[in-house]
């Protein structure tokens, strides 16, 4: 099997790219999110480091979290990584951006809209589908309201429903829009004009001065939410339910 990311260093050190290769769902799973955390740890020390680039091998950006390991027995490990992956990547205090084409739904939604620049290619769609499954996506109630506000965090978060590039573009989950296979070329012009220029460490100050509410979010609101799911959700019988029938291949039977 392949290794779950492949990484590659450009401009003299400058832009680090983080590839998930597990193409075609690049499915974030425990190896992978426990890939990323550990590659994002080497990152600390690099002075010249201005960029972080998330993109998915093949035509999938990723089809979101591992869903077996969303059940009840699993979630609360899978939760604690999941977290500490992007509590991880805030404290490098670096930019990001996202190369999003295809399928970006789930988890892998959460991580795009975390990043600081995202470009979706044509083709794409964007959707944060937990509630089908009668779960919810702890990340995305914090990331989504500060990244597209409270009005379409709500629509995407409890409907569960799946936007085009062109409507995620207008909610301002998308920064720029690229033809297809263009999303490398597009991300290039912005980051040779806007991001090899400046200075590495006042681009981390300003990063962090500019993220300020995001990581309050972080650090107050994620482990409520995370409490929430663990604690109350995930004893109910429709979450259970939902997953399982997921699972299972068949039609969920709600109860409440």
């Amino acid at each position: 099997m392949s290794r779950p990311i492949e990484t590659r260093t450009d401009y003299d050190g400058a832009v680090e790219r983080i590839i998930l290769n597990r193409p075609k769902a690049n499915v974030l799973d425990a190896e992978m999110v426990g890939a990323i955390r550990d590659h994002v740890g080497t990152l600390g020390e690099r002075k010249g480091l201005k960029l972080i680039v998330f993109e998915g091998e093949g035509k999938h950006f990723c089809f979101g979290a591992s869903v077996p390991e969303h059940v009840k027995e699993k979630a609360p490990a899978m939760l604690e990584g999941f977290h500490a992956m992007f509590r991880e990547i805030e404290a490098l205090a670096v930019p990001t951006a996202a190369i999003v084409r295809g399928q970006c739904l789930g988890g892998g939604l959460e991580l795009a809209s975390f990043c600081s620049f995202v470009v979706a290619e044509r083709g794409s769609w964007l959707g944060q589908p937990e509630i089908q499954l009668a779960v919810l996506a702890p990340m995305g109630s914090v990331v989504l309201p500060y990244r597209c506000g409270e009005g379409h965090a709500q629509d995407l978060l409890l409907t569960g429903r799946s936007v085009d590039e062109d409507e995620a573009f207008r909610m301002g989950l998308v920064d720029k829009l690229a033809d297809l296979e263009e999303g490398e070329t597009v991300l290039e012009r912005w980051i040779e004009k806007f991001i090899l220029p400046k200075s590495a460490s006042s681009l981390r100050y300003a990063y962090r001065c500019a993220r300020l509410a995001l990581a309050r979010r972080l650090e107050q609101d994620l482990p409520r939410i995370e409490r929430i799911y663990i604690d109350e959700l995930m004893e109910t019988h429709d979450a259970n339910e939902g997953i399982g029938a997921f699972l299972e291949k068949r039609k969920p039977e709600f109860t409440s």
